[in-house]
């Protein structure tokens, strides 16, 4: 089963959206939200709630594929997101996330007993490939007790 397939089976609000995975992998993950007329708001785009949501998905999908073989030691966690809304998105968006640092970084905290955190970078474009959102979600592996 792939990180999409997964998601998809267990999260409910991937569901809900119909968010679709076109790329997971620990150095990207690619997403798109279809442009659905339950998703949009005054102005004809995905509302902002679909957007955030599209690229926290991301940034999981991303923290799933760099980390999940070290579930059975730690629960990846977000710890804090911000998100910059930059132009008008319209139609299909597809959101990109990268991990913000060295996976072999993260893993050696992780292995000193520490709660490492890093960023993940995502960017929401739109058909035209214009960037419409710009958000960091902050990550952390919580060592299991």
């Amino acid at each position: 089963m792939s990180i999409g397939e997964m998601l998809a089976a267990t999260v409910p609000m991937v569901r809900t959206l119909n968010l679709e995975y076109a790329e997971t992998t620990p150095e990207r993950a690619v997403l798109h939200l279809p442009d659905d007329p339950d998703y949009r708001n005054h102005v004809g785009g995905p509302h902002a709630g679909a957007i955030f949501t599209l690229g926290e998905s991301a940034s999981g999908a991303i923290v799933l594929a760099a980390f999940g073989d070290q579930l059975s030691r730690a629960v990846p966690l977000p710890v804090t997101a911000d998100i910059a809304f930059k132009k008008i998105a319209t139609g299909r968006v597809t959101a990109t996330a990268t991990l913000g640092r060295p996976i072999a970084d993260v893993l050696a905290e992780l292995d000193e007993g520490k709660r490492p955190e890093f960023p993940v970078a995502v960017a929401v474009t739109r058909g035209d490939g214009a960037v419409t959102t710009e958000m960091t979600v902050v990550w952390t592996l919580r060592p299991n007790s």
